[in-house]
Order: structure tokens, then C-alpha cells, then sequence
């Protein structure tokens, strides 16, 4: 490896954020920049937006607020998926008096007093949702072609690319996909021009318990082969994508669902895509959020979905089509707070490294307590870390291995930067302990400057890890104002100097200068 090592005593002592001394732990660690052992899709962090929004139709015209739509571009390029539970209750109803197309991405703008209004009815309308969810009494939705037009023409104007999930609880009478009403919703989609892609059905594996409909995976990749077939009758979706079967993290049945779906449909998709989640949201805990065993659990899991896949379609894509905390909507008090970011930001780092092409988040706009914006459409925690995630981890995946001071709860992975300076590489770096860490460089790297990035809650200590509120580099991040967000400018750190990683903190150390092979079109891939 074309790296160097520096050496340090093994505990310090120095001033950490809040200007006192704590004892540090320090870290010495090894740098690969010569080998790029993988590259995701330059999409793969993505966002989803919940097909609950559009339980009651009105909902939707959220998506014409100036506020969402300027968060959601500056995430871009990113997958818009939409679907979720509710998707496999929604029936399209076309009304046939149809709208022109939007003339400018402005003609979009909602005007402040109903966007009050709908924000209202939308945080006593998320009660009602959950309600539905805790009895699992769901009702069919009728949905009409102002749904598909408002989400169609946020994520164009967000340069983002959608992804339709369709209702794959309509059945005919030989418990096949009645595919008739995708067909007509197709239909209207390529009148309109509208380019997007396609899936079918949220997770099969609980079809039962939400409709008492129960569809194995052979028949249900028998039912992606018949939307494949209608997608190539069309000139404008013969070449769009497919995904699917987004099925639950694998274990029982699922994985029966899995292997059968595989058998018969692993030719009809372009990506396979299942749903993760680490713990369930209604007896989870902040303890568990900083648990680096339950961190760690993602990489059986992930590597049995690839093994299985690999088997059947060597060199099919795998992502994560759903994906955040805590499942059942979400931890209330946990999720959509700082802390929930050690989770998000490990997830990001350790599917790349294993082999996961793209990462939907749930969830941008939707029900539940693990979205990305408030009911006011402010950006909360996660948001502020994904964005700067975009904003300076490149797509090439690169080896970092700890090689004196490991600490599970300092965890580590580096990329080449998204950056026009060829070269340059990011270190996405997270200790999730209450010791501050030092962290010695290589020689190689440490001649660079570096630009940090750090985040850390706005209230100090552990009791801070529940605030809705993040720091960068001490200043708290808001938005300038509805279609302005802040400039996230680094604080450059000298050559030579060790990198500072305060107790409960997120960062990302950019190497601007680290002149790395891997990141100059010169690296093999491994």
C-alpha cells in the first residue's frame, strides 16, 4: 500500500468543543489510495416520499412548496421513490378533465396561506395514519391523475428520478397480477411524457397480514415479468427501469419470497431492492441508536441478500429500496433527532463498502418520525448530514483500515471526493462515544490541508443527542430562507495537524491535496 504511518502516545489530553479537557483516545490509521475496491451508483443516497401523502389527494400539493422542492434539489441526482404500505391500496382514477403541463417549475409555487393550512391538516392527518397503522385497518385509495402530475413535476423541477411503485394487490380470480389498472395509469404516463420507472408492490412478505392476500415469490416474479412485457410494448418505457421486489431484511418467509422471486422475475428487473431497519420504533432506546452491535448487524444481512442474488444474477444490483432506523414508522423522540444520524451516516458508509448500488431514505416527506423535514418543511438533522454527504463523498469506495487505538464506537470510511480536484479523498468518520478521539494520518495525507466538517448536536453532552438541531463546525444550520439554503463551508486545518473527532460527533475530513491515484481515473478496481 502506497501509505505512511505517523505514531503518537496512546492517551492525550486537550480542550475539546465546549473548551474543556476530557482524556482522548487516539487513533492511528492506514489509508489505501491506490485501489478503488468498488464505485456505487453516483444516485446512491436517495430519498423516498410515502405513498401515505396521498391518502387524502390535497396532500400532494405539499410538493408545491418552495421550501421542499429547494431541499429536495440540493440532493440531486438522487431516486425519488414513492410508495410504501399504502401503495398496494391505491387505485388509479383517471377524471379524463385534464391540466396543461406546468409551463415553468415556478407555476408550481404554493401560496403561503394554503400552505399553512395543508401543513396543519397534515400534522392531525399524520395521527389518523398512524392509528391505521397500529390496527392495520387500510382502505382502498383512489387516486387521480393530479397525484401523478404534482409528484411527476416535483421531482422533475428537483432533478430527481422517480420511481412509481404500483398497487400489486389487485389479483384476478388465478391469484395472478391484474395488471389492468397499471396499464391504464401507463397509459396517461406516456401521454404526458412523463419519464420515470416503475415497481411493484411493498413488501410481499406482509401482504397477509395487510389485505390477507398472500402471493409467493415465483408468482410474484411471474408478475414483474408481465409489467416488464407491457414496459416493452411502450416507446417511452421499453428503456425505463424496473425494481423490485422490495421485500423485508431476509429471515423466515422472506426468504422464501426471495429465492422464489429470484427463480422467475431476476430477468425482469434492473436493480433487486429489499427494506431494512434496524430496531423496532415503539421499544427502542437512545442506547441502541449508539449500539455498535446493532450498527454491525447490517453486514450479515446485507451479504445474505448478495449471496443470494449473486447466485441467481451474477452482477444484478442490489439496493436498499427502503431504508432508516427503526421500522414501525419510527422512533418518536429518536428518529428524527441528531442521534439518528449515527445510524444513517454508518448505514451509508458500510453499504457502499459491501456492496449496496443505492439507499432509498425514508423518508423526505411522509408520516412517521423518521423523515428528513419537520410538518413545518424545515430540514431536520439527517437532512443537514445527507446533504453534506452529497455535497463531498464521491461515488469511488476506498480501503481505511484502523491500525493502533480501535475503537468500535469510532467508526471509519473513506471515498474519493465529489470534487472537481482530482485527487482529493473524504474520511466520513463518527465517534459514537462520550470520549473525544484523535486521529493520526498518513505522511502521504497529512502534507495535505484538509477541510473539516463537523457535526455535532446544539445542546452539549449525551442529553444534546435528542435535540432537533445540528451544529456544523459550532454554527447552527437553518435555512436562509424558503429557496436559499446555507453555504456548508469547511474549517481548513493546517498540514501536518492530527484530525479532532469530539465525543458524539459526525464529521468528514477532506483531503484536498492527497494527490490519490484511485480518485484520478488511475486506480484499478478490486
Amino acid at each position: 500500500l502506497r501509505s505512511f504511518w505517523t505514531t503518537c502516545p496512546c492517551v492525550s489530553l486537550f480542550r475539546d468543543s465546549n473548551g474543556t479537557r476530557s482524556e482522548s483516545l487516539d487513533m492511528t490509521v492506514d489509508l489505501d489510495l491506490t485501489t478503488m475496491i468498488r464505485r456505487v451508483d453516483p444516485r446512491f443516497l436517495s430519498v423516498t416520499i410515502d405513498a401515505s401523502l396521498a391518502e387524502e389527494e390535497k396532500f400532494m400539493k405539499l410538493l408545491s412548496s418552495p421550501k421542499i422542492r429547494t431541499l429536495a434539489g440540493a440532493l440531486s441526482p438522487a431516486f425519488l421513490r414513492f410508495g410504501g404500505t399504502r401503495q398496494d391500496f391505491m387505485v388509479f382514477s383517471p377524471q379524463s378533465s385534464l391540466q396543461d403541463s406546468l409551463a415553468s417549475c415556478e407555476d408550481l409555487d404554493l401560496p403561503p396561506g394554503l400552505e399553512k393550512h395543508l401543513k396543519e391538516d397534515w400534522t392531525l392527518q399524520q395521527v389518523v395514519l398512524l392509528q391505521e397503522d397500529l390496527q392495520r385497518k387500510y382502505r382502498r385509495l383512489k387516486f387521480t391523475e393530479s397525484t401523478v402530475d404534482l409528484l411527476h413535476a416535483f421531482a422533475n423541477c428537483s432533478g430527481l428520478d422517480l420511481i412509481f411503485g404500483l398497487n400489486a394487490l389487485l389479483r384476478s380470480a388465478d391469484h395472478s397480477w391484474n395488471s389492468s389498472n397499471a396499464n391504464v395509469l401507463l397509459r396517461y404516463c406516456e401521454s404526458r411524457n412523463y419519464r420515470m420507472s416503475w415497481e411493484l408492490g411493498n413488501e410481499p412478505n406482509s401482504f397477509e397480514k395487510k389485505a390477507g392476500v398472500r402471493v409467493d415469490g415465483y408468482q410474484l416474479g411471474l408478475d414483474f415479468t408481465r409489467l416488464r412485457e407491457m414496459m416493452s410494448q411502450s416507446k417511452l418505457y421499453r428503456d425505463a427501469g424496473l425494481y423490485g421486489p422490495d421485500v423485508g431484511q431476509p429471515h423466515g418467509h422472506r426468504i422464501d419470497i426471495m429465492q422464489g422471486f429470484l427463480k422467475s422475475g431476476a430477468d425482469a428487473i434492473d436493480a433487486f431492492t429489499w427494506h431494512h431497519y434496524y430496531v423496532n420504533g415503539r421499544d427502542t432506546t437512545l442506547e441502541d441508536f449508539l449500539d455498535p452491535d446493532i450498527l454491525d448487524s447490517l453486514t450479515l444481512k446485507t451479504r445474505d441478500v448478495l449471496e443470494k442474488v449473486d447466485l441467481v444474477s451474477p452482477g444484478k444490483a442490489v439496493w436498499l429500496g427502503e431504508t432508516s432506523s427503526a421500522y414501525g414508522g419510527g422512533a418518536v423522540g429518536l428518529s428524527d433527532t441528531f442521534v439518528a444520524g449515527f445510524m444513517w451516516l454508518d448505514k451509508l458508509g458500510l453499504g457502499a463498502r459491501l456492496g449496496l448500488d443505492v439507499v432509498m431514505r425514508q423518508v423526505l416527506v411522509g408520516s412517521g418520525s423518521y423523515h428528513l423535514v419537520d410538518n413545518n418543511l424545515d430540514p431536520l438533522p439527517d437532512y443537514w448530514l445527507s446533504l453534506l454527504y452529497k455535497q463531498l463523498v464521491g461515488p469511488e469506495v476506498l480501503r481505511v483500515e484502523t491500525r493502533s487505538g480501535s475503537n468500535r464506537r469510532v467508526r471509519l470510511y473513506l471515498h474519493c471526493s465529489h470534487t472537481q480536484r482530482p485527487g482529493s479523498v473524504t474520511l466520513v468518520s463518527m465517534n459514537l462515544s462520550g470520549r473525544s478521539v484523535r486521529i493520526s494520518i498518513p505522511v502521504l495525507v497529512s502534507s495535505s490541508s484538509v477541510d473539516v466538517f463537523v457535526l455535532q448536536s446544539d445542546a452539549p453532552g449525551k442529553e444534546g443527542l435528542c435535540s432537533r438541531s445540528v451544529k456544523l463546525n459550532g454554527e447552527l444550520l437553518n435555512m436562509v430562507d424558503d429557496k436559499t439554503l446555507p453555504d456548508l463551508r469547511g474549517a481548513r486545518l493546517p498540514p501536518g495537524q492530527h484530525l479532532e473527532l469530539p465525543a458524539f460527533s459526525l464529521a468528514f475530513f477532506v483531503f484536498t491535496d492527497a494527490r490519490a491515484t484511485a480518485c484520478q481515473g488511475r486506480g484499478r478496481l478490486r
